[in-house]
Formats: structure tokens, sequence, C-alpha cells
């Protein structure tokens, strides 16, 4: 039973059909000493600049993801500017500095996501649209496992065609259940919401 709040953003599980997911992930750049934290699990966005950055919003009406919403941050790879090694890491540390900093983004917009929720949510959530709790910032993660801290919002699930992800079912395992008091449940980018799915450019 998910009975405690352990948000961890966005985890990638299968294909919208069904399929399994196989990890492919897109190496896109970030800009040396980007300033913002970014979080396993956390959405991130394509600027007009061409490089990757935090998706600072909720994905409600009157907060929606931006234009370039081009998927989920998973890690990233950067030589370290004090030892000169090749670094591998879980986030970016805000201020990095690198040169040669690129992200692993999850860009296919038919990956389904698990994700948990800040309350119960029912049966009767199953095909509607949701969106997360507040807008990501630098600090919704932590900073020891490198993973996000993002939840979905359980008090306004809706039909509203703005709202940044679709409820396709909900994660039935030995800890988790539908109704569970934080229910962890599958989402994937709502249509038009994603880059890929969208007509308007960065």
């Amino acid at each position: 039973m998910a009975t405690t709040a352990s948000p961890y953003g966005l985890k990638a599980v299968n294909h919208i059909g069904g399929t399994p997911y196989a990890g492919s992930t897109r190496l896109l750049p970030i800009a040396s000493g980007y300033a913002s934290n970014l979080y396993n699990g956390q959405v991130v966005q394509i600027n007009s600049s061409g490089v990757i950055i935090l998706m600072p919003s909720a994905g409600t009406n009157a907060d929606p993801f931006d234009a370039g919403t081009i998927g989920v941050f998973v890690g990233c790879t950067y030589t370290d500017s004090v030892t000169g090694v090749l670094t591998f890491n879980q986030r970016w540390p805000t201020g990095t500095v690198a040169s040669d900093a690129k992200a692993y983004v999850i860009d296919d917009p038919d990956v389904v996501f698990m994700a948990q929720a800040d309350d119960t949510l029912a049966q009767t959530a199953l095909g509607n649209n949701i969106h997360l709790v507040t807008a990501q910032t630098t600090s919704t993660g932590s900073t020891t496992t490198g993973n996000s801290t993002s939840a979905l919002d359980a008090s306004e699930i809706a039909t509203t065609s703005t709202f940044a992800f679709r409820i396709v079912d909900f994660v039935d395992s030995t800890t988790s259940t539908v109704g569970d008091a934080f229910t962890d449940v599958l989402i994937k980018f709502n249509a038009g919401v994603h880059s890929y799915n969208n007509s308007t450019g960065v």
C-alpha cells in the first residue's frame, strides 16, 4: 500500500501501446554554468538557445508547460572542471561549469510514466487529466539521491484539456493499488503538450 508520501517525479514504465520501455534517451546540451538543479524525473524543455532547461511550471491551465517541452530528465554527463574527469550524474548540480555538458532526456512522447499523487485517487480518475502539485524549481528534488520530489495534484483531476498529463492506468503491485492514501498512477504527456506533438516551435 502506498501509504506514505514519497514522490519521485516521473519514472518511465513502458509505451502507450504496452511495449516495454528499453531505456532509450536523447543526449541534449546543457549550457555551461546553468544555474538550476535538474533532478532525475523532472520535466525539461528546450529553450530558444537550443539547450535544456528546467520546465518551471505545474502544467495547469494558468501555468502551462512551454511549447518547448521535450521530455523527462534522467541524468547528465560532463567533464568536471576541477578534476578533468568525465562525470556521469543522476542530477545536474546548479552552476556546474562544463562546455561538454549533456542531458539524458526521455523524449519519446508515447512513453508512459509512473508518478505519485499527493492524496488518494479513486478508480473514477482513470482517463482524466492531471498536473503537478506545484511548479518545478531548483528545489523540487533531493541533492542526496538526485531524484525529483514532484507529485501529482490529486485535488484537481479534470477533463481540462490544458492539464499536462493523462491518467492511463494505476500501479498495481504489492506496494501500490488504486485508492491508496498516496496513489501511484501511470500517466503520459497529454495531446499537444509535448513538443513533438504540437506544431509550435521554440
